[in-house]
């Protein structure tokens, strides 16, 4: 006999899971809701059966496990839902450009994504930037799309270590006419920022985004928070790393400084936070 349940109630099926949430689950075949309901409380059957549905392969919605957050169901992107996703990003021509050279060469997913890169630009000018640092541009996707949008006289300070993928991020910078707004720092970004700071720079800038080295992510943050004014934002990328942060047999270097980096952040009072699950995860910090 098979171990699957029929949900009549839910129109869908779930897998049986002897345990949820401390309850033990009868081993049922063909149940729905109601029937799992003379052996746990309506909302950990309901929560149940919607959870073990969410996790079939090719189940568009997932829902928290912890019943007391409800049966709110969340989307899982897959590739078409991407795809579509993807075509409904403005991406300027140049950008586009870059994005595709940047995919011909080595390290290309370290380039942030379209959809990312939209909301990186969208913050910028809600937040009526002037004045931004980037910690790893990489080939300069972000930063040229930052950079699009600040005012003439903007000032964007582009970090970033690796010479050759700075000329790449130059000669686009200049096709698309932003370079009087981009000052590129070729060297490690803990330095650039310190030098930053001693030279009074501190408080004077409005926005930061951070996509660079992760064992740094600490570092970078506490570095960034005397840069960026009272009300700026600075954007953490990677806060998700593939899914690896919420696997506890997963205890790689990096996975533990970020995965420390986001408990030290949920504790942290100079910062309001806001994680979303966009490309790797993305946490927006407003510096209090």
């Amino acid at each position: 006999m098979s171990n699957r349940m029929v949900l009549s109630y839910t129109n869908s099926f779930a897998l049986f899971r002897p345990k949820f949430n401390g309850h033990s689950i009868p081993s049922i075949y063909h149940t729905d809701v109601l029937s799992l309901t003379r052996h746990v409380s309506s909302a950990t059957a309901l929560s149940f059966c919607q959870l073990q549905a969410s996790k079939l392969p090719d189940s568009p919605v997932t829902v928290a496990s912890d019943v007391r957050y409800g049966s709110k169901q969340i989307i899982s992107v897959d590739s078409p839902l991407y795809d579509y996703i993807l075509t409904n990003v403005r991406e300027p021509k140049i950008l586009r450009e870059l994005r595709e050279e940047t995919a011909t060469m080595r390290g290309s997913q370290m380039q942030v994504s379209p959809d990312q890169a939209q909301l990186l630009a969208m913050l910028v000018q809600i937040l009526g930037a002037e004045r931004c640092i980037e910690v790893g541009t990489y080939t300069g996707y972000s930063s040229l799309a930052v950079a699009l949008v600040l005012p003439e006289g903007g000032h964007l300070v582009a970090c970033e270590r690796d010479g050759k993928v700075i000329e790449v991020a130059k000669r686009y910078y200049d096709r698309a006419g932003v370079s009087h707004k981009v000052d590129v720092r070729h060297g490690l970004a803990a330095d650039t920022l310190k030098s930053l700071i001693e030279n009074g720079e501190s408080c004077r800038y409005d926005f930061a985004f951070v996509d660079a080295e992760k064992k740094m992510y600490q570092e970078y943050f506490e570095l960034l928070l005397q840069l960026v004014r009272v009300g700026g934002l600075i954007v953490v990328d990677n806060v998700l790393w593939h899914g690896r942060v919420s696997d506890p047999l997963v205890n790689d270097s990096k996975t533990l400084s970020i995965r420390n980096f986001n408990e030290n952040l949920m504790k942290d009072n100079r910062v309001d936070i806001s994680m979303v699950p966009i490309g790797d995860g993305m946490t927006i910090c407003r510096k209090r």
